[in-house]
């Protein structure tokens, strides 16, 4: 008997769905809830079923939720790869959607990584981090908003605002620093993640930001288990362009990365050669050699991801060796 396959549209109130047999095909729209989900997947529940659907954020939560009491093939599909697979297609609604979803995974099942559940500390790092981060933007864009106020100086407003403005980034910081005790807690209360940010730490330029980051995105070193991945999905590993001997560019790194934890490495890498260490004498020593210096501090953000890996992986913590090769 061959596998059910149900393709999933998420949306933040409805499911659009398509079953797929060897018979037919037939689609269905349910609220998205605990209850409604858990309805509709109970008839499929002593059947061989492969369940997809499209990662978008937080509307898959109650999916996930109700997943975790069935015995389901799940696999969650990047948007990005799955608009790639198209091709050249024609119409775009949440039922063709689904189907497509569907047949992506009917296609690709063997080349996908399955779904698993999440543990709870991990999620709630994850909110946490996802909350802190939307503060930051906001209190970014009430910084910028200040160099304007001064252009409202002639009509009387600009002493209001700016005080109103002032009181908003206050109330703003006060946020972050709830969130970041919270964060804080969950490391305090797990042993495994608590090491894991203590070794991580260890390493040049990596500090709280960027450890909660990179535990968060790998889910505990679980998800992502190789160094050379993680780069791939940060986006600091270049990547050649050639077709025969007339099309051909220097390698550059892609602009499908994460940009989130591409930042946060940035920062950690400016971080690591200010200070004295191999990573400071690397940057310095190739940027007198005439290297350009983003492709050098590029190669810093490489290997400080390979660092905090092999630091995982040999659980000791990081020796500065201060060579120069």
């Amino acid at each position: 008997m061959k596998n059910i396959i149900i393709g999933i549209d998420v949306s933040s109130k409805t499911l659009d769905i398509c079953v797929k047999n060897e018979k037919e095909v037939t689609y269905f729209i349910i609220e998205n809830t605990l209850k409604e989900i858990k309805k509709f997947l109970r008839p499929f529940d002593k059947t061989k079923t492969v369940l997809a659907m499209e990662n978008t954020g937080r509307y898959n939560w109650n999916l996930y939720d109700s997943l975790e009491s069935f015995d389901f093939k799940v696999y969650v599909i990047n948007p990005l790869h799955l608009s790639k697979s198209l091709g050249l297609v024609r119409g775009k609604n949440d039922k063709i959607d689904a189907y497509r979803i569907a047949l992506y995974i009917e296609k690709n099942e063997k080349e996908t990584r399955p779904w698993k559940p999440t543990r709870k500390s991990i999620k709630k790092l994850k909110i946490l981090i996802t909350e802190r981060t939307s503060r930051i933007k906001i209190k970014r864009v009430l910084l910028k908003q200040q160099h304007d106020y001064r252009l409202m100086k002639r009509i009387g407003l600009d002493k209001q605002l700016l005080k109103l403005n002032k009181q908003m980034i206050k109330k703003i910081d006060e946020q972050i620093g709830v969130l970041e005790k919270q964060i804080e807690l969950i490391f305090k209360e797990n042993q495994e993640l608590k090491k894991q940010a203590e070794l991580i730490r260890s390493v040049p330029g990596v500090g709280k930001v960027l450890t909660w980051v990179m535990i968060a995105k790998t889910e505990g070193f679980t998800k992502i288990t190789e160094p050379r991945k993680m780069a791939c999905y940060a986006g600091v590993v270049p990547f050649e362009h050639q077709s025969g001997s007339s099309i051909f560019r220097k390698p550059k790194v892609s602009f499908y990365a994460d940009k989130s934890i591409k930042n946060v490495l940035h920062l950690g890498a400016l971080s690591a050669i200010r200070l004295e260490n191999e990573l400071g004498i690397y940057y310095r020593r190739k940027v007198s050699e005439g290297k350009n210096k983003m492709s050098v501090l590029n190669a810093v953000r490489n290997k400080i991801i390979h660092r905090i890996f092999a630091v995982i992986r040999n659980q000791t913590f990081y020796q500065n060796r201060l060579v120069t090769s």
